[in-house]
């Protein structure tokens, strides 16, 4: 049942899962602030491949039209050497970008209670509030308190402390490229597709999402996600100009130029030359460390935490957001059905932790096939995206 009596909620991350964290809890009657670290909405992420529960609040609640959000494409292919199309088959996706995205989710939200510059140092809580302190020395209370803060979230060490991030043994080198840049050629032989290419310990994904509108005209943008081992300890952490631990990324400025030139010239030595192309046009490639986060908790009294604050899967699933957003979903309906906080959060911490083991044992065991046992086949059906399993 829903709550008889306006409620505060505190959300700790403005990102993708917490604005449609914060979205949700108001259509419920619940007065709601986000908080954000970051003090401007920069160009943050690269390509979403969307999935029912990312679009779910723009199909369901949204004023705002999805079509002017998103790019789809009809098949997924492997390229091999010279562009040859090693496999085909047809899939129909949709795609946006993290920017894209966020921008919208923030409309409809609005700018009132949507605080820049907040980043959390300490939560605490008593029997019947919580209280995130932040640190330019400001406080906030509320009945909940959700963080939606990321892989490197306040919230998960308060939640479920000591949860290990495991590195993985590879990296994703990440980029997005203006279609406009392209070759003819290039822009043929990715047209309208998911576009893989495999290699030894290795493989690249790439698919077209929405930028800028410039002219009345959304830009179209080439996404890539190139995976490639580096082993831990001494060669991780030279990769990443010194200790490693913690380094879950890299922005673009903070990419050693011998790794990104490395890089390049292996790019342009085993890749199909498309996917070269992409990789040699990114003008601003970042990096991601591939690793491991799952908490063995999401509930500590009255704070809650989701998205990837409570599970980091591996990429290969495309379901990050997704994720995020299934667990902003299943909150709200527990809140909305569930007589109490307390058992509503009771309700929504299982079934939530169990999808994240659910999806993080099946990307883990994707990744294992294409960076290391090189099983990794384009016709196997077990490959493919989703946040419940292959496809779904």
């Amino acid at each position: 049942m829903r709550e008889s009596q306006s409620r505060q909620a505190v959300v700790v991350g403005g990102s993708i899962g917490g604005l449609t964290t914060a979205l949700l809890l108001r259509d419920l009657g619940w007065d709601v602030d986000v908080f954000e670290r970051s003090t401007r909405d920069d160009a943050r992420g690269g390509g979403i491949v969307l999935q029912p529960d990312t679009i779910r609040w723009f199909t369901e609640r949204s004023p705002q039209a999805l079509e002017n959000l998103t790019t789809s494409t009809h098949l997924v292919q492997y390229l091999g050497s010279g562009n040859h199309v090693a496999h085909r088959e047809y899939a129909r996706w949709s795609y946006s970008s993290w920017s894209t995205l966020h921008s919208a989710l923030l409309r409809d939200f609005g700018l009132d209670r949507y605080r820049r510059g907040h980043r959390a140092v300490a939560v605490a809580q008593d029997a019947s509030t919580a209280t995130v302190e932040f640190d330019n020395g400001s406080f906030a209370s509320g009945d909940l308190v959700v963080f939606a803060d990321g892989v490197n979230s306040v919230g998960r060490q308060y939640v479920s402390p000591n949860t290990p991030i495991r590195y993985s043994g590879y990296i994703g080198w990440r980029g997005l490229v203006p279609e406009r840049l392209l070759s003819s050629e290039t822009s043929a032989a990715l047209e309208d597709s998911v576009t893989y290419a495999l290699m030894p310990d290795s493989h690249i994904v790439m698919y077209p999402v929405p930028g800028l509108i410039k002219d009345g005209r959304t830009e179209i943008l080439m996404n890539f996600v190139w995976y490639r081992n580096v082993g831990a300890g001494q060669r991780l952490d030279q990769f990443l100009g010194g200790e490693s631990a913690g380094v879950l990324s890299l922005h673009p400025d903070q990419v050693p130029h011998i790794e990104a030139e490395r890089m390049q010239t292996d790019a342009a030595r085993h890749l199909p030359p498309a996917a070269a192309e992409v990789v040699l046009r990114c003008a601003a490639p970042y990096v991601q460390v591939v690793s491991d986060i799952r908490a063995a908790r999401m509930v500590r009294g009255r704070v809650a935490i989701l998205g990837d604050a409570a599970c980091a899967a591996r990429p290969h699933a495309a379901a990050g957001t997704a994720k995020a957003a299934a667990d902003a979903w299943s909150l709200a309906t527990a809140i909305e059905k569930t007589d109490g906080l307390d058992q509503a959060l009771q309700v929504w911490e299982p079934i939530q932790l169990s999808l994240s083991a659910q999806l993080e044992w099946r990307v883990q065991a994707m990744g294992e096939r294409s960076q290391f046992d090189n099983s990794w086949l384009p016709e196997d059906p077990e490959l493919r995206f989703g946040l419940y399993g292959p496809g779904i």
